[in-house]
């Protein structure tokens, strides 16, 4: 018997990742223009580094709580009344080892083997490998897509909640789409779960990159009752560009401690002190520079769509909300060579469709927190590229 005969037939099922893919095939070439992963081109600000690296000095390197310190669970606490509106106890804060490992947990608390979790999809591939690595079933519900536009069909998610279902996954706003759900929709989502007696995972994550009215996008927070079957999963990474510090957070009913903190024990043992002292930073003071991060996203969506839509060859409209374009083209259905021959013809990197599940196989998503001028000069080299084929 091989080495890779003898793995857990789980772990070999484990999808090799179609962005990590162009990322591999990409990196290190000269003169390209990286709208590949899901993260902005600023580095983390010294306000934050500094709060890190002064408690890293201070000999904050011992083990720490497994919920997340109560700073940080405090601060949490805080930026929902803030952004939110909302008074939620330090309780219901949990802190993880990214937003992934929030994902992943919050998939392990809710699913068995055998269960199923159903979601919106296109989506961002990890969600359905973490559910499906633990032996549950993710079921797709493809949003609709028309004239540019995505939209969920609310008859057509009932339909697939099964004696099976668990939990219905709803990322809003979309990673890739960019469809933001209405507080309407929200709440007919809502009335869905509270009928079949299951939970939502709601991923917020870019939830005050929202470009239609209001600060902020509609959150379920807006239409639930206290104590409902909603967990929350976020991350410090796209708000403060902190991707590469890997924390993030859960927001759940504070019954659920116990069984979360065991969770987190028994898979990273908690998250390092001095990386939560940068959080604890981030949260208190960071509005500001999330809000240069956001001119730039808006910006160089503009810049970005305009110059695509004009070559009247790309179908999307401006998304909604999050940091993604994502876009049909005229004459490409097979998004994984198109994005390698994208990278090869003008040195722009892109992630394909084809990673994000059904519905996505057409497609080219583009991350467009970056700076404007360079996202000018890509657009216009995929422009070129377009107008080619």
């Amino acid at each position: 018997m091989s080495v890779l005969e003898s793995l857990s037939p789980r772990a070999l099922a484990a999808p090799e990742s179609g962005i990590v893919e162009v990322i591999t095939y990409a990196r290190g070439q000269e003169g390209l223009i990286p709208l590949w992963a899901g993260e902005g081109d600023l580095p983390s600000p010294d306000f934050i580094n500094r709060a890190a690296s002064d408690a890293l000095l201070a000999g904050e390197t011992f083990y720490t709580w497994q919920r997340g310190i109560p700073e940080l669970r405090e601060a949490l606490s805080r930026y929902y009344a803030r952004h939110f509106s909302v008074s939620l106890s330090s309780d219901h804060f949990y802190v993880t080892g990214s937003g992934m490992h929030a994902i992943m947990l919050a998939a392990q608390a809710l699913t068995s083997p055998g269960d199923e979790l159903v979601y919106l999809s296109p989506a961002w591939p990890n969600i359905v490998a973490a559910t499906e690595l633990g032996g549950a079933k993710a079921v797709a519900l493809p949003l609709d897509f028309a004239n540019g536009a995505w939209s969920l069909d609310l008859q057509k998610l009932e339909s697939l909640v099964s004696p099976k279902t668990r939990a219905i996954f709803v990322n809003t706003p979309s990673n890739p789409t960019g469809w933001t759900a209405s507080r309407e929709e929200l709440a007919a989502i809502l009335a869905i779960a509270r009928r079949h007696g299951i939970w939502i995972i709601a991923d917020e994550i870019y939830a005050l990159y929202h470009y239609g009215e209001g600060v902020r996008a509609p959150s379920f927070l807006d239409v639930m009752e206290p104590g409902e079957r909603v967990i929350f999963a976020n991350s410090f990474s796209k708000n403060w560009s902190m991707t590469g510090w890997r924390v993030g957070w859960l927001v759940a009913p504070p019954e659920m401690g116990q069984v979360i903190e065991n969770l987190v024990q028994y898979s990273n043992s908690g998250v390092a002190q001095f990386l939560q002292r940068g959080c604890v930073a981030a949260l208190d003071h960071g509005d500001d520079f999330f809000r240069e991060n956001f001119a730039r996203a808006r910006q160089s969506r503009d810049i970005l769509c305009d110059t695509l839509i004009a070559t009247n060859r790309v179908e999307t409209l401006k998304p909604q909300g999050a940091l993604y374009a994502f876009l049909k083209v005229d004459g490409i259905t097979d998004s994984r060579q198109a994005a390698l021959d994208i990278v090869d013809r003008v040195q722009v990197a892109l992630a394909p469709g084809s990673a994000f599940g059904p519905g996505g196989a057409e497609f080219l998503r583009a991350c467009f927190l970056r700076d404007p001028k360079k996202v000018r000069v890509a657009a216009d080299r995929l422009a070129d590229y377009i107008l080619g084929l």
